[in-house]
């Protein structure tokens, strides 16, 4: 597949994502999505980046499809796996609320201007649409040995990646009028690279949760789109009567 975006390479994650770290990531992340989108209704749900992970299989909307900066190898076939190409994640080629459902796993850390991609999803998602952002928790353990990685030049997770903190993602979404309805942290193991000692403190899972809920390394947040002035009409489940029968003319005579 070839990559003509501009944008941050986020190609490195998706190998990363194949490491032992990365599939316990992503088993995290898949299993909080499927939570999440299971009960979303709608029409059209896109995700928006990284098919190594996959954010809809859990949602029952009719029409989804992944809009991705990949051109398609040769024999895909778009109908079992619809695909949106697309120069960047920038200006997407949707009309203006016309989607219900848009999912963001980790793109806006690697997207060259991450405003305005939350910009373009506000645009196209329809009022009450709903919007799932997931990223690396830069105040984390993980964060930690990031920034360690920077100083050694000796990473763990992506040097690309700029990662965003949760309260600043927060702020960026109350702009635009998105309201956070949910979200959830997890993955509190310490960032090692092999299975056998991902397994070993696994038990820190539990801990986490309960006693540094704030510090898991990887965060998933939902968000609702509002209109200001906006007012759901309901229909009108009672006939009004009137008081009293009141009679009208059928014609107006004049007498003299």
């Amino acid at each position: 597949m070839e990559k003509f975006s501009s944008e941050k390479s986020i190609i490195s994650l998706g190998s990363w994502l194949e490491t032992p770290a990365g599939n316990y990531v992503r088993d995290w992340e898949h299993a909080r999505l499927d939570e999440l989108t299971a009960d979303i209704f709608g029409f059209h749900a896109t995700q928006i980046g990284l098919p190594q992970i996959q954010t809809l299989r859990a949602n029952r909307m009719p029409h989804k499809w992944l809009t991705d900066t990949l051109i398609p190898a040769a024999g895909y076939d778009n109908q079992v796996k619809p695909l949106v190409v697309v120069q960047d994640f920038e200006e997407l080629p949707f009309a203006s609320s016309s989607i219900d459902l848009i999912v963001l796993p980790h793109v806006l850390e690697f997207a060259k201007e991450p405003h305005q991609v939350l910009r373009e999803v506000e645009r196209v998602l329809i009022p009450e649409g709903q919007v799932i952002i997931s990223g690396f928790n830069p105040f984390s353990l993980w964060g930690a040995r990031q920034i360690a990685g920077r100083l050694s030049e000796s990473y763990f997770l992506p040097q690309e990646g700029d990662f965003i903190s949760l309260s600043r993602l927060k702020d960026w979404l109350k702009l635009l009028n998105m309201e956070v309805s949910g979200g959830e942290l997890g993955c509190y193991v310490p960032p090692c690279e092999t299975e056998k000692w991902l397994q070993r403190f696994s038990f820190m899972e539990k801990l986490g949760e309960q006693w540094w809920p704030y510090l898991g390394a990887v965060y998933v947040v939902q968000a609702v789109k509002r209109v200001k002035g906006m007012r759901l009409i309901g229909p009108a489940w009672k006939a009004q009567k009137a008081a009293a029968p009141q009679g009208v003319p059928a014609t107006n005579k004049i007498h003299r």
